[in-house]
């Protein structure tokens, strides 16, 4: 699964990888794999990591190499897809299927449902979003928006 990362992806996985093995015997132990893949900013959740484990034969108690753990992101990565998973949300919002939602329905979902957000860090999303004059954004473009792959 190697071939599919880019070299650049590799060395940031490697990187991290490295700081979780403490014995240096370049492997990580099982019960890390979470952090670790979050650190890199995948959002496995404890069910999706037992069955990366157990796909690759591994007890939760043992260690994994670093060819292992890139199959694992790698397959982490073609399971995730934030756009499709915010558009999900935001549709559950929008219950007349219109592609509008409320600003302040928005904010108060952010704030108070799941990873609650800080008015600072909804006040930053909603840099992103064109607000229309009676307050509600075109949640397509500010899904568009907001997971713009960074650049270095």
């Amino acid at each position: 699964m190697a071939k599919f990362l880019s070299q650049d992806q590799i060395n940031e996985f490697k990187e991290c990888f490295s700081l979780y093995d403490n014995n240096h015997k370049g492997k990580i132990k099982a019960s890390d794999l979470i952090t670790v893949m979050r650190c890199l900013g995948a959002s496995p959740t404890p069910s999706e990591v037992d069955k990366h484990l157990l796909w690759h034969k591994i007890d939760r108690r043992a260690e994994l190499d670093f060819s292992t753990f890139l199959n694992i992101m790698y397959r982490q990565m073609q399971q995730e897809d934030p756009q499709q998973e915010i558009r999900t949300a935001m549709a559950m919002i929008d219950r007349q299927k219109k592609g509008f939602i409320p600003v302040s329905e928005l904010r108060a979902k952010l704030t108070k449902m799941g990873e609650k957000l800080s008015e600072e860090e909804v006040d930053d999303l909603l840099k992103e979003a064109k607000v229309g004059p009676n307050g509600i954004i075109k949640y397509e473009d500010f899904i568009r928006r907001i997971t713009i792959p960074v650049t270095d």
